[in-house]
């Protein structure tokens, strides 16, 4: 820790920091929001998003006047996001059927393996109704590093705390995609706390995942693409219907 001393402790926000970070990495984020509402148009009945995490999608869905409910298993990040239910998305039971089920920023590369991304996708196929569509986004290869200027860090002020979030380096190996970022923490009075924070996708292609999808009961239905932005690599969004 270095910055300004003061005397005393300082108080920190009342809010969980977990769903804080969330919100300063995630929250941001918008070239997929147009997609997921083009797609929503056409299935406005009942959507679901799975890892709705603090809501970035399901509250834009929501504010577009579409029917949508979130799955999450991180109560944390779920204490405002409405129509959201606890669970887990590699086994959950809810007991109706959707026209839409999405997952965005990558989820299905969270899972540990190919088990558990087919346990996911056996229960996106029983909640799904005829004629229903599923729309999965997976970072399929990561650009080569070009000499650029460094990315400006992803902030987000609460409560008069500065939080600060700087991608730093990217690493691909043993199968697994490793994004690494510089948290920065400002308090009121000045001083300064750094960490490092991993995270870990595992390595997915879209054939991959359609594979996997046709043994769960789920068949190809196309591909969308997101384009990269400044801040953010591309990706591609695998759509999937129940076979008949």
């Amino acid at each position: 820790m270095r910055g300004t001393w003061r005397a005393g402790p300082v108080t920190a926000p009342a809010r969980d920091a977990h769903a804080i970070w969330h919100e300063v990495e995630c929250g941001g984020y918008d070239a997929d929001l147009r997609l997921w509402e083009e797609l929503a148009a056409e299935r406005p009945d009942s959507i679901l998003e799975l890892g709705c995490g603090a809501g970035r999608v399901l509250s834009h869905l929501h504010r577009r006047g579409y029917e949508a409910s979130g799955l999450d298993s991180d109560r944390r990040l779920m204490a405002s996001v409405p129509n959201a239910e606890l669970g887990d998305a590699s086994d959950f039971e809810l007991k109706r059927e959707f026209a839409l089920i999405l997952a965005p920023m990558q989820l299905v590369q969270l899972f540990a393996d190919s088990g558990e991304r087919q346990s996911c996708l056996r229960c996106v196929a029983a909640h799904l109704a005829p004629g229903g569509l599923v729309a999965l986004a997976t970072v399929e290869e990561m650009p080569e590093p070009v000499d650029a200027i460094p990315p400006l860090p992803d902030t987000r002020e609460v409560e008069g705390w500065i939080y600060s979030s700087l991608p730093i380096e990217t690493q691909i190996a043993d199968g697994e995609i490793r994004v690494r970022r510089l948290r920065q923490t400002v308090s009121p009075a000045g001083e300064l706390t750094e960490e490092l924070h991993e995270l870990s996708l595992r390595e997915l292609d879209a054939a991959t995942l359609e594979d996997e999808a046709r043994r769960a009961g789920l068949a190809p239905a196309g591909r969308r693409t997101v384009p990269p932005t400044d801040a953010h690599v591309g990706s591609t969004v695998v759509l999937l219907r129940g076979e008949a």
